[in-house]
């Protein structure tokens, strides 16, 4: 025994149905309706007084004549149209449709239905919005396309089965009769910093110092050292901006970004001992010849005498402020004959030795130029002390211009007062006398220490 399956047309056809009506599957077919149709199902045997079951059996004649089973509908009679072959009618709102297994009835309100042949070149009547097409079928009006569409200048036409719609477009709302433009600005999300308004849109602006995101709407902060470092030295990224900084010895300079050397000599005079020399980005300081740089800014004597000794051998090297000397080994001079480093004694076997000072004692002394005064400088005193004896100490040569003054500090001793500011460099040879006299004037002698007082040229 053979079964058969119906296919459901309305399932698998896309848009079976054209012209806004609907499609109804039955056993064999399809049928396109009006939307508003009622369909009633029915067992029934066919109703032979209908007008409709005329067509029905029409119908039915034609699907026997195709093989179909009786009661059954050829579906190339319905498939398009939905119009019943054979003058066939056109089922309406008030149209009731029946159909089952075995019958299919059509019942119809003859104020209702029109009567249309089922010869193609006759026209058919189309519900509102649509027309009829080339295959005889109602098909959707395109008012927008036409141009049939009522839609203001500043709306845009969106089509519709059947009709169409006046819409704003993006980025405008309607108000009244017309589209006026949305104030995104005013809307969230709002922009992280600065909303600007367009017509019919809006972007977002970040402040200097910062760029949008991906997201167009966050501001994120540029970092400007990395991008585009306009500093000349050392750059330093701060939210929204960046700032300049210079080393150590230079200043911005007026355009907040270069920097420019600080002239540290100019800005004191006490930086340096001697002198100052300004370098980029620092200063050192600088001595004059005979003196070293200690600490970076004093200056200290060069003892040459340890160091580069050019005295011959028969001359003894004498350092002092910024320089030496070199004197004779054996400073004295006839008739005076030397005893002992730096001391001459004249004999007293010899004559011309009695009104001569019994000794000569050498001495060397240093002093800076310019040296505070009165200043103690040089104590001379009695190396023989003689029973009964007076001593008094003079300056013998000299002191012509009064720089020293002699002040006795006891009977065997005296002190060498500078009394006047020295400048260098220059060399003083000072004579300073010791006189001995017994309490009973019988005997009197005399000594002189012979004080070399070298000034050096600065004041360290």
């Amino acid at each position: 025994m053979e079964f058969e399956i119906n296919i459901d047309e309305c399932d698998i056809v896309p848009d079976a149905c054209k012209g806004g009506m609907k499609c109804v599957n039955h056993y064999g077919g399809y049928l396109c309706l009006p939307k508003t149709a009622q369909i009633i199902v029915n067992n029934e045997q066919p109703q032979q007084e209908t007008p409709a079951a005329e067509a029905v059996g029409a119908a039915a004649n034609a699907a026997a004549a195709s093989g179909a089973t009786p009661g059954s509908v050829a579906a190339s009679g319905m498939a398009a149209t939905g119009v019943m072959p054979g003058g066939g009618f056109v089922a309406s709102a008030a149209a009731e449709v029946q159909t089952g297994r075995n019958n299919f009835v059509i019942r119809r309100n003859p104020a209702d239905l029109q009567r249309i042949p089922s010869n193609p070149s006759h026209r058919i009547q189309c519900a509102t919005g649509y027309e009829q097409s080339e295959h005889n079928v109602c098909q959707d009006i395109d008012e927008c396309t036409a141009g049939t569409h009522n839609c203001r200048a500043d709306q845009v036409c969106i089509n519709l089965r059947g009709s169409f719609a006046c819409q704003c477009p993006p980025g405008y709302q309607k108000r009244g009769e017309q589209c006026v433009d949305i104030d995104e600005c005013t809307i969230p999300p709002y922009c992280h910093q600065r909303c600007v308004n367009t017509p019919g849109s809006f972007y977002c602006q970040c402040s200097p110092g910062f760029q949008l995101a991906a997201n167009n709407y966050t501001c994120v902060d540029i970092n400007e050292c990395d991008a585009s470092n306009q500093c000349a030295q050392q750059c330093y990224n701060i939210l929204g901006s960046f700032i300049c900084q210079c080393n150590q010895g230079y200043e911005l300079s007026s355009d907040r970004l270069n920097c420019e050397d600080i002239d540290e000599c100019r800005t004191s005079s006490y930086l340096c001992q001697y002198q100052c020399v300004n370098e980029p980005g620092k200063f050192s300081c600088m001595c004059p010849q005979g003196y070293q740089v200690v600490r970076s800014r004093t200056c200290q004597d060069i003892n040459e005498c340890e160091t580069t000794n050019e005295c011959r051998e028969d001359e003894m090297c004498w350092n002092y402020h910024g320089g030496f000397r070199c004197y004779p080994r054996n400073p004295c001079q006839d008739p005076y004959v030397l005893t002992s480093e730096n001391r001459c004694v004249c004999p007293v076997s010899n004559a011309v030795c009695r009104e001569l000072p019994q000794s000569i004692v050498y001495k060397y002394m240093s002093i800076r130029s310019d040296r505070s005064v009165p200043s103690d400088i040089f104590q001379i005193q009695a190396t023989t002390i003689y029973a009964n004896t007076i001593n008094t100490f003079r300056i013998k040569s000299g002191n012509e211009n009064g720089e020293f003054y002699l002040r006795q500090t006891s009977p065997v001793s005296a002190m060498l007062v500078l009394v006047k500011s020295l400048s260098g460099p220059r060399e003083y040879i000072v004579d300073l006398e010791m006189l001995t006299v017994n309490s009973l004037g019988t005997f009197r002698t005399s000594s002189v220490l012979r004080l070399t007082i070298i000034v050096g040229p600065f004041a360290f």
